[in-house]
């Protein structure tokens, strides 16, 4: 009796998400006729971003694609668009000590996307997403950059991926 029941529920697990085509483990919720996602380069307009900013973050935005959803990558005009810019790029002091030094500094970076979703009318926006990291300032940024924009850049393309196609 046992055994029937597990089959009957696991049978009806399957036939639930077989029956939700857009379904995905990884949170996206993405219509089944939406079969291709095109990412245009993301330029860096901000002064202070190293060159290589804008190739990195456009890699990390098509990995995350290519990784979490079934879509393939075109070149352009995919079911779902993403065009932008790295418009701010900067660091901050933080965490100011009582000899008015800062013990930490803040690099932050703010990216401009547009997202059109060609099979789903309303799903479009235009927005900035900011994200930070801190780093000691005894460190020098040179030193620490890389790591810090890979970690930036990580959290703004899931930023970016659960707006565009989570509906959360």
């Amino acid at each position: 009796m046992i055994k029937l029941f597990k089959i009957s529920f696991f049978a009806l697990f399957l036939f639930t998400i077989s029956g939700c085509g857009s379904y995905s483990f990884t949170g996206a919720s993405i219509s089944p006729n939406v079969k291709t996602v095109s990412i245009s380069f993301f330029s860096s307009y901000a002064p202070l971003a190293p060159p290589s900013a804008g190739q990195l973050f456009t890699e990390a935005l098509k990995d995350i694609f290519l990784s979490q959803t079934n879509l393939a990558l075109v070149k352009s005009d995919g079911d779902l668009q993403f065009e932008g810019s790295i418009s701010d790029y900067q660091t901050n002091p933080v965490a100011i000590q009582g000899n008015e030094t800062a013990a930490l500094t803040r690099l932050s970076m703010t990216v401009k996307v547009k997202f059109i979703n060609q099979k789903e009318e309303g799903q479009d926006f235009e927005t900035s997403f900011s994200r930070f990291e801190d780093f000691e300032t005894s460190q020098n940024l040179s030193s620490v950059e890389e790591d810090l924009l890979k970690s930036i850049n990580n959290q703004l393309v899931q930023d970016i991926f659960n707006k565009s196609v989570t509906n959360w």
